[in-house]
């Protein structure tokens, strides 16, 4: 096929514009986001009149090891900064999930899909469970600051406190609240907070959370939001300050959110040389209560109780882990200080994490608040710790409870080691987010478990090369491709596959955009923009998009569009390659040269069976006229005239007719967006000389029809091969039709047997080194 260049462009602009196909992935995302407001402007930045209530605590609290039930009692600060009077107040009683009368508690069950014909033991042991434990959290007082009852209603997971009048904007109310409930044993009853019970030494470890009332947040967006805890939105909280007075067991451990008022009152004069030793050492991991240390507490009894102070300023929430089988280390995080001190990270463990826990999570701890500091903003709080528990992985200010361990024998597999670090980074990074940037978990839950799975990933590729991520592009194919997955933007309790909807497709999204949309220094200076904007403040979806492209420069509400409110997905497919060469329009050139390709065409078999036959123009010589003798390479007057004006008019453009003897060939790559969702497109352009290169497009080449595209190619060159995404970043679902010439895909084909997985540290027994033989 030969064109004209200028001819062949316009045509390629309107068959694209005249193609009638939808372009609304690329119009605006104003309809589908809050309007502006005083409080929220349209940059995404917190407004001049940005505002959000908070609540203060004095909590005194008391664990019982023997009964192993929660007694508390605080008084609460509530401030209304909000410019509305309020006539009632909201408190979240999040341990009522774990109650008799919760109608919550089926929820678990039929959400994971548990088929009653197919029930394994450990789900029934756990069903059967609920009929010996009911985990209410029991309100015996409820009074104001004077002592005066207050009206109130609980409502499953909420408490409505009923106010004699209206608290004024910009006013304080205080209450009084005490309760109790018993501390559910994680085994048997998994939750996000629990006790793990250690048989073979009759000790327990308790990581405890949600554990007493927290006020609800009132919000410029929503008011009250006091959605129901269903087990897997999280929580929405308001900052405040806390003092909170922990009574355990004489002989336990304490971590807690928050700093230690009375060191002098609960630690030893060595453990408390060991911290200010611990101070001063950033490499290396210092034990405050050595392993030998731990175990002989195991073995002892205790003689009271101790009472431990922990204060914590500007934090959403407070958590604590008890326990006398714990090991503790610590260290100073290089390069992060808090008031001229350096902040500390901290592990505790019993023996039966290590050797695991004391070689990686108190540096995995480090790792995370150096890198995330990097991303978003200097840590604040002048510690982090990491409790080995019976929680696999969650998250609290300053404190999370994390799960893997080695197995008996010491030995572990790669891949116990790999969790372990990642969930130690996943749950330390939450202190970014939403601890600090304080994101409405019941309402986005991919706003902190999205954003933090980014970060995670960021921080993961720092600690070693090719590291294994859980959330890589390939491994997201198989949940993209699903025809009933809902949008990122659903609440998480109507979200089944939570996993890959909330962590790994914003995780993939902005790795995408960071990778191939904004680059790395725009992406980083917007992302960095939004994190430091919304510090200690309660960002919306919307701020989030509005931050990101006014601070790159980039309008991004296709992106928004695509990844987050629909449930397109990538695949696109390579449909043509048309080659184009340049007609000189030389008719001295090419007549000859289309003579000679007419004369090397292939005779058909019809053809050269007819050449025996007699022909009329023969029979018929009047019939001949000028074509009959005229031969086609001939250049007529009126055609050299043609060429000689086309040159003259070239000459006049100040074109150089030169032009019109490139030897270029033009490709035309022609794509059809089958998934739907609009992407960038990465091009592996193979040649036959043996060379390569790669093209990056944008993804507004789909803005004139985002179902068709083609990009032109002009080389010197000839072509061999193209592929799409040539490295599999874009999660694109179907690698099939990503090359041209079609090829086929590798996959790959496996014998699976039902093994354990692999554990090269394990020394084999005499009877597996046998069988390891045969």
């Amino acid at each position: 096929m030969k064109l004209l260049l200028p001819v062949f462009f316009a045509a390629l602009t309107l068959s694209a514009a005249e193609s009638g196909a939808p372009v609304g992935k690329f119009q605006q995302l104003d309809p589908s986001i809050p309007t502006p407001s005083p409080q929220r402007n349209a940059s995404g930045a917190p407004g001049t009149a940005y505002w959000q209530n908070r609540a203060d605590y004095d909590i005194n609290v008391e664990l019982d090891d023997v009964k192993r039930t929660i007694k508390g009692e605080a008084t609460v600060t509530y401030h209304n900064l909000s410019p509305d009077p309020l006539t009632y107040l909201w408190v979240q009683l999040d341990q009522n999930f774990l109650s008799h009368s919760a109608d919550s508690r089926a929820v678990p069950n039929i959400k994971r899909g548990i088929d009653p014909s197919k029930i394994t033991y450990s789900a029934l042991d756990r069903l059967l469970a609920y009929e010996d434990y009911d985990g209410e959290m029991k309100i015996s007082k409820l009074t104001d600051a004077k002592g005066g009852a207050l009206p109130h209603a609980v409502v499953k997971t909420m408490l409505r406190i009923d106010l004699n009048e209206p608290l004024a904007a910009g006013a304080d109310f205080v209450f009084k609240i005490a309760w109790s409930y018993p501390i559910n044993d994680c085994e048997r009853i998994n939750a996000r907070t629990g006790y793990e019970f250690f048989k073979e030494d009759g000790n327990t470890i308790y990581t405890i959370a949600q554990w007493f009332p927290r006020m609800a947040a009132y919000t410029d967006y929503a008011g009250w939001i006091n959605k129901q805890f269903l087990g897997t939105g999280e929580f929405t909280l308001e900052f405040g300050n806390y003092k909170v007075s922990l009574t355990t067991p004489d002989d336990h451990i304490v971590a807690a959110t928050g700093t230690l008022q009375n060191p002098e009152a609960v630690l030893t004069k060595t453990q408390r040389d060991r911290l200010l030793q611990a101070e001063k050492e950033k490499r290396k991991p210092v034990f405050i209560v050595t392993p030998d240390e731990a175990k002989a507490a195991e073995k002892s009894k205790p003689k009271g109780k101790k009472t431990w102070i922990f204060q914590a300023d500007n934090v959403r929430d407070f958590a604590f882990a008890s326990s006398r089988k714990f090991i503790w280390d610590a260290m100073a995080v290089e390069g992060a200080s808090v008031k001229g001190k350096p902040v500390m990270a901290m592990s505790l463990y019993p023996k039966e994490g290590m050797p695991l826990w004391d070689k990686y999570s108190t540096h995995a701890i480090a790792h995370t608040i150096q890198v995330y500091s990097r991303y978003t903003f200097e840590y604040p709080y002048p510690v982090a710790w990491s409790v080995n528990g019976p929680i696999g992985g969650m998250e609290y200010p300053m404190i999370c409870f994390n799960g893997p361990r080695p197995e008996k024998d010491g030995t572990y597999p790669e891949k116990t080691k790999y969790a372990l670090i990642g969930v130690v980074i996943h749950e330390v990074g939450h202190n970014y987010f939403p601890m600090i940037v304080n994101s409405d978990e019941r309402q986005w839950t991919w706003m902190d478990e999205g954003l933090n799975s980014f970060v995670e990933f960021l921080t993961e590729e720092e600690w070693e090369n090719d590291w294994k991520h859980r959330r890589n592009e390939r491994g997201m194919v198989d949940y993209m491709r699903l025809k009933d997955r809902v949008p990122v933007m659903t609440n998480s309790e109507s979200i089944a596959d939570l996993g890959p909807n909330a962590y790994g497709q914003p995780t993939v999204a902005l790795n995408i955009l960071r990778e191939h949309i904004l680059g790395r220094e725009a992406f980083d200076h917007a992302f960095k923009t939004y994190a430091k904007r919304w510090m200690f403040k309660r960002p919306t979806p919307s701020d989030f998009f509005r931050t990101m492209e006014e601070a790159s420069g980039v309008d991004l509400d296709w992106f928004w569009r695509g990844w987050f409110y629909s449930t397109d997905h990538v695949d696109v497919s390579i449909d043509e390659v048309k080659w184009l060469q340049l007609d000189s329009r030389d008719p001295a050139i090419e007549k000859p040269k289309k003579k000679k390709e007419e004369d090397e065409l292939p005779k058909t078999l019809t053809r050269e069976r007819n050449y025996s036959l007699s022909k009329r123009i023969d029979r018929y010589p009047e019939l001949k006229d000028f074509y009959d003798s005229y031969d086609k390479a001939t250049v007529l007057p009126s055609e050299k005239k043609k060429f000689e004006s086309l040159i003259k008019e070239l000459k006049e453009e100040k074109i150089d007719p030169a032009l019109l003897q490139t030897k270029h060939n033009f490709y035309l790559i022609e794509f059809s967006n089958v998934g739907g969702l609009v992407t960038p497109v990465i091009l592996k352009v193979e040649y036959t000389d043996g060379s390569s290169e790669e093209l990056s497009l944008p993804a507004e080449i789909w803005r004139f029809n985002t179902e068709k595209a083609a990009k032109l190619l002009f080389t010197k060159k000839e072509l061999k091969s193209v592929t799409f995404d040539p490295r599999q970043e874009l999660v694109d679902t179907d690698i099939e039709n990503n090359h041209w010439p079609r090829r086929p895909v590798k996959s790959k084909f496996q014998l699976y047997k039902d093994d354990k997985p692999v554990n090269p540290m394990r020394e084999l027994t005499k009877p597996e080194k046998e069988d390891e033989k045969k």
